[in-house]
């Protein structure tokens, strides 16, 4: 970071991680606007703390908890914005994006994984992204086994959850 400027380096890691960092908008705000205003405020964190970056963990993991933290503050403090309901206009942007047909299965799973506490939901989706037990744990502030069994009840969560829906389409 000597080198480079903190326009640069906040240039370069919004342009890398952008993908990353609205996973975890996506996850905390339901509708097209609360999502901008979110990844707003996460890009604003991410900017004031560059200087603090001290290279300990991968560039990744201290982003994902920068925009974690930033969007579980958000919805403590826009409880409107946390029910957890998509209005019809975000879901007609959402589709209006996607050029292909959905896949229900994948939008069932989504829609599960919305349904979950904010830890469980930030577990899941940080599994999704491919992060390891330790990278997650590291994010999230609590033990790598307490990662585990929290995978453990999540995937049999899912799993029971999965097999009521089958249950109800037959």
């Amino acid at each position: 970071m000597r080198n480079k400027t903190q326009l640069d380096i906040f240039d370069r890691w919004i342009t890398e991680f952008k993908p990353l960092l609205f996973k975890v908008v996506r996850a905390y705000a339901f509708t097209h606007e609360d999502q901008n205003d979110l990844f707003q405020e996460v890009s604003i964190q991410i900017w004031r703390s560059i200087p603090n970056f001290k290279e300990r963990s991968k560039v990744s993991t201290w982003l994902y908890r920068i925009a974690l933290n930033v969007a579980l503050n958000w919805t403590r403090n826009n409880r409107k914005h946390t029910d957890g309901k998509q209005n019809i206009e975000s879901v007609t942007h959402i589709l209006e994006q996607v050029n292909e047909p959905v896949d229900e299965r994948l939008d069932w799973l989504y829609k599960e994984i919305e349904k979950l506490d904010k830890v469980d939901r930030s577990i899941t989706l940080l599994m999704l992204d491919g992060f390891s037990y330790k990278e997650m744990a590291e994010i999230l502030g609590i033990s790598e086994s307490n990662i585990g069994v929290k995978i453990h009840r999540i995937k049999k969560h899912l799993t029971n959850q999965s097999e009521i829906e089958e249950h109800h389409e037959i």
